[in-house]
């Protein structure tokens, strides 16, 4: 068993990034996942750029390893098709807005009928309930009422967002989590559950010590460009050809930094130890920031890696695709497309001894599976399949 999911079958119903990304992980896990996407158009994500031969990479990154069906929701014969195919899964994840699937009739109500095991997991801006449940949500959306966005940028411009949809992957991570979690609890119970997961509330949740230092001393965090709250220098700083961060979160760090540095930074008391140093920053940063002007970024980074010191250039995405360590360690993995052709994406960003995570297949052209699934599954014929097609409920 090289793979722990393979006997697992999702409905997956999700769109965009947040759904897609926690059911990619399963997908690389060995899960079949069954995409369920509009006739016609399917995930939003197909219309995404970057495109090869009219193909997005980005519906191609993310829904590797998965099936495709196309199937009208809004149909009475398309909404008996995904209860039957409920029926024969063992979770259903969706993301649509707050109340959706209950409009459709497939509600986890509806789904626990068919299946009283199954496990069903909602992905949404806000939650199913509060009073912001039916607000419209995207992933910048998500980190302006999370409070990331405010915590985001330098103190004297105006708050910026991560440059990434980490709201997005951080509740479709937080999604996988729990759904192990539940498959893990239905083993040892018999007993399935429903899961609802908020892209505000996953993403408050890592937001490392900004929530408690409100709650413990009533200091309401403000942005501190690349600063850290708690430890410095921790830091980005201009060298003599690029850029450096630096990281020294104690005494023993900055003790070897200046070593490194040829400094003794540390006999001022101003700068003796770590509390006191993010305290007196404003008068630190510009001594570390004159030397670091002197020295270029590779320097800098030969040094302080000789020395201990947590140092790195700040890498563009070319420098990341091709950079050894990515490169030994196999992260970059080849997607054997059938329109866009072979292509290089990230792979599976953990390494088992015993699990295999390989790309099996490509991410499925727009309802690729329909015919194999309605047959195999649900028993159709050619026929009823064909006849679906023509009424376009498939």
């Amino acid at each position: 068993m090289n793979n722990p999911f393979e006997n697992i079958t999702i409905l997956d119903f999700t769109h965009v990034y947040s759904g897609p990304y926690c059911t990619m992980l399963f997908a690389d896990l060995g899960a079949r996942v069954i995409k369920v996407e509009r006739p016609g158009s399917g995930d939003d994500t197909r219309h995404y750029l970057p495109f090869k031969n009219n193909e997005s990479g980005y519906f191609a990154y993310l829904n590797r390893n998965k099936e495709s069906i196309t199937l009208d929701l809004k149909s009475p014969e398309g909404k008996e098709i995904a209860l039957g195919l409920m029926k024969q899964s063992d979770i259903v994840i969706e993301n649509f807005s707050a109340g959706t699937m209950e409009k459709l009739g497939l509600s986890y109500e509806e789904a626990r009928k068919v299946r009283p095991d199954i496990i069903y997991a909602s992905i949404s801006g806000f939650g199913q309930t509060g009073p912001l449940c039916h607000k419209a949500a995207y992933d910048n959306i998500a980190q302006a009422m999370s409070g990331l966005l405010r915590v985001t940028g330098y103190p004297d411009q105006p708050p910026v967002k991560v440059g990434v949809s980490i709201a997005d992957a951080n509740a479709g991570i937080h999604a996988a989590f729990c759904l192990m979690a539940a498959l893990y609890y239905r083993e040892h119970t018999g007993k399935g559950q429903y899961i609802d997961i908020s892209m505000m509330e996953t993403t408050m949740s890592v937001l490392e010590n900004f929530v408690i230092q409100y709650t413990l001393n009533g200091v309401v965090p403000e942005r501190m460009g690349n600063e850290h709250s708690a430890s410095a220098p921790f830091d980005v700083y201009v060298t003599k050809d690029d850029y450096v961060a630096v990281a020294t979160a104690s005494n023993r760090l900055f003790s070897r930094m200046q070593d490194a540095m040829g400094m003794d930074i540390m006999s001022d008391p101003r700068f003796a130890e770590n509390t006191l140093r993010r305290k007196n920053y404003a008068e630190l940063k510009p001594i570390i920031g004159a030397w670091m002007k002197e020295h270029t970024t590779a320097d800098i980074v030969a040094l302080f890696d000789q020395a201990g010191v947590p140092v790195a250039p700040l890498l563009r995405i070319d420098e990341l695709v091709h950079h050894p360590q990515i490169r030994q360690r196999g992260m970059m993995e080849t997607q054997h497309h059938p329109v866009i052709g072979d292509f290089e994406m990230p792979g599976f960003p953990a390494h088992f001894s015993e699990i295999q995570t390989p790309v099996r297949k490509a991410a499925p052209l727009l309802g690729a599976d329909t015919d194999d699934v309605l047959a195999v599954m649900l028993g159709f014929s050619k026929e009823k399949i064909q006849e679906l097609k023509d009424r376009d409920i498939v």
